[in-house]
Order: structure tokens, then sequence, then C-alpha cells
């Protein structure tokens, strides 16, 4: 199950950074994960710096 990014989002792209396979990207108003590209390792729900990151 691939992971979401919530309102509480600041769109710092810290997420961005730590996904390793590219899944994540600036979104109109959030940072967005890719549900078909995640591989569900929680690499950016542990770098995401206000908890927005939850599994979907």
């Amino acid at each position: 199950m691939a992971h979401k990014i919530g309102a509480d989002c600041i769109s710092c792209g810290t997420c961005a950074g730590e996904c390793p396979v590219g899944a994540i990207s600036q979104g109109d108003s959030t940072y967005v994960i890719s549900e078909s590209d995640c591989i569900d390792c929680g690499a950016c729900a542990a770098a995401c710096p206000v908890g927005a990151i939850s599994e979907a």
C-alpha cells in the first residue's frame, strides 16, 4: 500500500529527496506520491519534519 501526504504538508521537499524511486513530486498545493511508483519503504514518512505522511 502506498503512502499518502496529508494536508499538514508544508511543501518543504524533504520527502522528495528521500524517495529512492522518485515517486514524490510537487503538486498544486502540496507534494504528492505516485501510488503506482511508491514501493512503500517509508523513507519519506521518516524524513517528514511535520509528520504529514502516512500509509494510505
